[in-house]
């Protein structure tokens, strides 16, 4: 009945499902949930744009895919400008001149500089073993102490002693006033939410909601040619050789009698014993103008069997692991594997669309 089967609704799922009907295959999507779109699915509450799985903010230097989702609906001209709460005190991000002025009250970049260079020292030139130690020889102590090891810690539900240096690898630091996160030449928020981004995608295009399909495997396998994957790998072979470890998040979404809670979009709390990592007014990325709010704070969790997956733990041991499972689906002679979950990897949105198109393309 059909050329391909897709198995996922969110952006790589939806690029390619619309790429194939483009070039008339028949296409099914089957998705797990009861709505489109994955993790970047919008929900509206009266005339705000609610993103149910975390913020979700478009970048990318590839003016192609700018264009290409800007094809679908149109951006906003949003900046990601978050803030970090420390003991009541407001910094700036990406650590920046305005963040250093902040901590330190200098205010030329050579000052920051020398601050930051005397506080290296305490290394002693040793090679980082974990993350505190690389964090410090980035950034310095005080940068470290006050707005990354209590976020960090919280994130990965583990001592920043115990992490790998790997994790913070490189941190932005500009010795600039500019409190723009990304440094991408392409930044927006679809206005109206990211729903009507996927639905443009799928329009035309036969969908089944609440479908687990690995559940019913054996009933769509005659269905179609071709099967695109886009769920996670490990699960598709039952665990067959054990579980791909992730960091999962719960969100506390809260309705407020009030039309601006926090006057940002973003606010990370760095403090290790304030529960949650940040709180996101939703708003303020399609400002709209509303009597009420809404936020959201998301609280990091141990990923387990029934929860979302949706931060990879990439470390050694846990990448040798997918390796092997990337062997048993090169045996999948009629499965694609692809996106985040499939790949075991990490992706910015604009990187999993460009996937999608690569995928479709080699088809």
């Amino acid at each position: 009945m059909y050329d391909f089967i897709i198995v996922g609704s969110g952006l790589f799922g939806s690029v390619c499902a619309h790429e194939l009907r483009k070039k008339n295959k028949k296409v099914l999507v089957i998705e797990k949930r009861s709505h489109l779109g994955g993790n970047v699915y919008t929900e509206d509450n009266k005339g705000i744009s609610v993103h149910k799985y975390g913020a979700h903010i478009f970048h990318t230097n590839n003016k192609d895919i700018w264009d290409y989702v800007n094809s679908f609906v149109e951006f906003n001209r949003f900046t990601n400008s978050p803030l970090a709460l420390h003991n009541d005190k407001l910094y700036n991000l990406p650590f920046n001149m305005n963040t250093f002025y902040q901590l330190w009250g200098v205010t030329e970049p050579g000052q920051a500089k020398k601050i930051i260079e005397s506080q290296r020292q305490e290394l002693n030139g040793k090679k980082p073993e974990n993350l505190e130690e690389q964090a410090i020889s980035l950034v310095g102590k005080d940068v470290y102490e006050i707005l990354i090891k209590g976020y960090t810690e919280k994130q990965w539900g583990r001592k920043a002693t115990e992490l790998p240096p790997f994790i913070i690898s490189r941190l932005p630091v500009r010795f600039t006033f500019d409190n723009n996160y990304f440094s991408d030449r392409y930044q927006g928020i679809p206005i109206g939410g990211y729903t009507k981004l996927i639905q443009a995608m799928l329009d035309g295009i036969d969908i089944k909601f609440n479908v687990d399909y690995l559940q019913y495997r054996d009933e769509y396998a005659g269905l179609a040619k071709k099967v695109i994957y886009t769920g996670s790998i490990d699960e598709y072979f039952d665990y067959c050789l054990g579980e791909l470890e992730y960091r999962s998040l719960n969100f506390e979404v809260l309705e407020l009698d009030t039309d601006n809670f926090q006057g940002n979009a973003v606010v990370n709390y760095t403090e290790r014993d304030i529960p949650f990592t940040r709180v996101i007014e939703h708003k303020h990325f399609d400002p709209v103008e509303t009597q009420h709010t809404v936020i959201t704070r998301e609280y990091p969790a141990e990923w387990h069997r029934g929860l979302e997956a949706y931060y990879p733990v990439n470390d050694k041991k846990n990448n040798e692991l997918y390796k092997r499972y990337r062997k048993l689906a090169s045996e999948e002679k009629n499965v694609i594997f692809g996106g985040r979950l499939a790949e075991y990897k990490y992706y910015d949105m604009h990187q999993v669309i460009l996937s999608a198109l690569q995928t479709v393309t080699k088809l």
